[in-house]
């Protein structure tokens, strides 16, 4: 049988790492897909080829078009991210009929639809495990380990930089110094705002949601909140009352819709996935047949990411000889299923909360505060009131709420702060137990 070959966009450092892999494990691989894989094509404008295995075996030239059309490539794999040009290049691939593997989860969160309804028209497959999580295989675990449950909900750490951060405050590291640490560490850019402020995980739920539940992918409708308000007195204060803060992409299955959000959480410290550190992903999936169950590892690198890269040019491999009928869905739901299920906007959603505070040290605050909850319908379910600092006029007042819409904590917050014993905004951390 001839062997499959790839043509590759980018040698970075995902696409150095599927080079490798690929050639370091050639004889597992040809086993496992039943025939040989190689990479005989690449592109790339700037590269450092120490360390490549195989480069030798490939035809390297700095025009990734030129390897799209090439009629000798059977499988197109994109990783040189952003979305232009390769939005242009998937879909040229396409139109030439060759499957495409792809690690860019901006790409697929933003034109997937697109893309994805180019590709069932053509008969080819646009695969992309690498776009969420790194090397977990949880896009195979929801579109087929779990096909079988109707999904519930899911919650993941899915930034590596983020979690990072959040890890290190634990030791009462400001943000900023963490974040300086982070970037010189390489696990964030230069401009580090798709990580911080929640857009990279964004992406990445975008497409686990449309994936659980059969919905069209639709970044525009997702909630996001960042990490950059984030004290590290919130992490220590969390702590106090048996809780770590984790910045989640949850998705969650109600009568009246999809929730659809990114934010930091309060989880309580006795969940696994609440001592997930560094920058380690964890994606808690709850189906109604199995139960919750948790999927964690490296989120980003060269060779985790290049190991879930790998897999797909497997399955591609595996389906050559398929009917294009019979694969499994891009986005594990029939086309012509796709739920029109509507996604929740923020202030539908209903979650506990920590809030703090500063306050004025005197008689009556406390009644106040307590009036303006109880009348938007917010019971209060633990309270935390730190000593004033000597000379300080303020102190900060933490306390955890029962379960309420967003919607009520809006109003409510926006009241506080309107007080006059009251200085500054409300932090506002939104509190999901995770449990089964």
């Amino acid at each position: 049988m001839k062997p499959v070959k790839v043509g590759l966009l980018g040698l970075g450092t995902v696409g150095s790492g599927t080079l490798n892999v690929l050639t370091r494990n050639a004889e597992e691989i040809a086993r496992r897909a039943g025939r040989e894989i190689r990479i005989s094509h690449a592109a790339a404008k700037h590269y450092d080829p120490t360390g490549l295995l195989g480069l030798d075996q490939v035809e390297v030239c700095d025009d990734a078009f030129a390897v799209v059309e090439n009629p000798e490539v059977d499988i197109v794999v994109e990783l040189i991210g952003g979305y232009s040009p390769a939005r242009e290049l998937v879909l040229k691939a396409i139109e030439n009929g060759k499957h495409v593997v792809t690690a860019n989860k901006a790409l697929i969160a933003i034109h997937g639809n697109e893309i994805f309804a180019a590709a069932r028209e053509k008969g080819v497959t646009v695969a992309f495990e690498a776009a969420v999580a790194g090397g977990i295989p949880i896009i195979k675990a929801l579109r087929e380990g779990l096909s079988a449950n109707r999904i519930e909900w899911v919650a993941g750490i899915i930034n590596g930089t983020g979690n990072f951060i959040l890890t290190e405050m634990l030791a009462g590291r400001d943000f900023d110094d963490v974040l300086a640490e982070a970037q010189a560490l390489g696990y964030a850019e230069a401009d580090p705002t798709f990580d911080v402020e929640g857009i990279d995980a964004a992406h990445k739920l975008t497409i686990i949601a449309s994936i659980a539940f059969g919905i069209p992918l639709q970044f525009d409708r997702t909630y996001t909140e960042g990490i950059s308000k984030i004290e590290s007195q919130d992490v220590s204060y969390a702590g106090e009352l048996g809780y770590r803060i984790k910045h989640l992409g949850i998705t969650k299955r109600t009568d009246a819709g999809i929730e659809l959000r990114v934010h930091p959480t309060l989880i309580p410290e006795r969940r696994l996935i609440a001592n997930v550190d560094g920058v380690m992903n964890a994606v808690l999936v709850k189906g109604d047949a199995v139960g919750p169950t948790l999927y964690y590892g490296a989120g980003a690198g060269s060779e985790p990411t290049a190991s879930a890269v790998v897999a797909d040019i497997v399955d591609i491999a595996r389906a050559l000889t398929c009917d294009p009928e019979n694969r499994v869905p891009h986005l594990a739901f029939q086309p012509d299923e796709m739920a029109d299920l509507p996604i929740l906007d923020m202030e539908q959603v209903e979650t506990a909360y920590y809030l703090r505070m500063q306050v004025e040290d005197q008689p009556g605050v406390m009644a106040r505060i307590a009036t303006v909850l109880a009348d938007a319908g917010i019971s209060i379910e633990a309270i935390k009131q730190k000593e004033p600092e000597q000379g300080e006029g303020r102190l900060p007042l933490v306390m955890l709420t029962h379960r309420v819409l967003e919607k009520q904590m809006n109003s409510a917050i926006a009241e506080i702060e309107a007080l006059a014993s009251v200085n500054g905004q409300v932090t506002r951390i939104r509190v999901e137990p995770l449990a089964g």
